[in-house]
């Protein structure tokens, strides 16, 4: 009998891992934490930039991250409050463009979450609260849920945010409030598998992931004041820690490393860093700095360093994860910004409109080449992506892909 368990369990978890698996292209990359497997990369880019290999100037407005996977490119976009999704080859044909629904037109307009790409579909959460599956062969609607009536989310002033997480046949999404803090629907249908309550906070325009700790899959995400964990396979809440800013504004995923967990938001917040017990269920701060106070431009651990922008606190740090101590602060290459990382450098996308390429030091700020991004409107707000040696940088209405690889 425990051996007819062992095989069920056994193949559960296989089932499990393999659709987690089919997910071809995601926020941040493959964990969620800006950094892009890529190798072979160029070390230094002429004084003009990369080469620019194709353009497209018609995915309308907004500051969502193109989804990017081995034969196509899906970016949405937002044209008198219409949210259309738009599907190119990797030559920057157009394939489809999809009018899924109502985006957000208000303050700072614009589509806002990035598409998640898992095997044949797309999932999409809109401004206004509307969470897609879309087919990838021509964008038409498989089904959509609507957060504010089916959940009771409250739609938050600068509209809803999430780029969507899938495990296995799970959606995990965040529509925040008294009564749901996370909905699990089934990805296939959309229809809700549970709902956890929470803490009765108001989503936080964050998305969330899954870490694994120990024998437990976590999933840390932040709401309205807090940073929280849910275990991802009881779906049981397991805690809440304070995380406060001015506008209760969290938009970074936190960052998990070795039984450790870093939240970071500007306004001069900053971040924390908090020891997760053995089990997951509780944890216990460490240390907090203001310094380095990204207000949604994320930060990148590597080598047991942080480095990323400040909002209120402007410049580019570095600061020891395991101390908060500051390594340095530069005010330089637009003051601020997003940061990803691939084949040991950084690639730093400034609110002005600058991309760099910096060196990982922990001693200064050491940027090797960089160029301004001279297309499109509005603020710089999205994050770059990194595939197949190409760097897909997008500006408002316009999407640029230079060519990075190594000669």
């Amino acid at each position: 009998m425990k051996i007819r368990f062992m095989v069920i369990f056994l193949i559960i978890g296989l089932q499990s891992s393999g659709l987690r698996s089919q997910t071809a292209s995601q926020w941040r990359g493959p964990n969620r934490d800006g950094i892009y497997n890529e190798i072979n990369l160029m070390k230094k880019w002429p004084e003009k930039g990369p080469d620019l290999l194709w353009k497209v100037s018609t995915i309308e407005g907004g500051f969502s991250s193109p989804a990017v996977t081995s034969d196509a490119v899906y970016v949405n976009g937002m044209k008198d409050g219409r949210g259309y999704l738009s599907a190119f080859d990797l030559r920057g044909n157009q394939i489809w463009k999809k009018d899924y629904g109502p985006e957000w037109n208000g303050e700072h307009a614009g589509a806002r979450s990035t598409p998640t790409i898992v095997g044949d579909n797309i999932y999409l959460e809109s401004g206004e609260g509307q969470v897609y599956c879309l087919n990838r062969k021509n964008g038409s609607i498989i089904w959509n849920v609507d957060l504010v009536q089916t959940f009771g989310a409250r739609n938050l002033r600068w509209g809803m945010t999430e780029s969507l997480l899938i495990d296995g046949n799970r959606l995990f999404c965040t529509p925040g409030g008294s009564e749901i803090t996370m909905a699990v629907l089934d990805r296939k249908t959309g229809k809700t598998i549970k709902t956890i309550k929470g803490n009765g906070e108001n989503s936080a325009y964050c998305s969330p992931v899954i870490v694994k700790h120990g024998n437990r899959q976590l999933l840390l995400t932040m709401t309205q004041k807090s940073v929280i964990g849910i275990d991802a396979q009881s779906l049981e809440f397991l805690w809440s820690y304070p995380h406060k800013t001015s506008w209760d504004v969290n938009p970074n995923t936190p960052l998990y490393n070795n039984g450790q967990v870093y939240t970071v938001s500007g306004y001069g917040t900053g971040g924390q860093l908090f020891n997760l017990s053995a089990d997951g269920k509780s944890m216990k701060r460490v240390w907090a700095d203001e310094t380095l106070d990204s207000q949604m431009g994320a930060a990148i651990l590597m080598n047991g360093l942080l480095y990323g922008s400040g909002q209120k606190n402007k410049g580019w740090h570095c600061i020891e994860w395991a101390t908060g101590k500051v390594r340095y602060t530069a005010r330089e290459l637009g003051n601020k910004g997003n940061i990803i990382y691939a084949d040991g450098l950084l690639y730093l996308y400034s609110e002005k409109g600058d991309m760099g390429l910096v060196k990982p030091n922990p001693d200064r700020f050491d940027l090797i080449s960089s160029f301004e991004i001279n297309e499109g409107s509005g603020p710089f707000w999205a994050h770059p992506v990194i595939k197949n040696g190409r760097l897909y940088v997008r500006h408002g209405e316009v999407l640029m892909v230079f060519n990075i690889e190594q000669k």
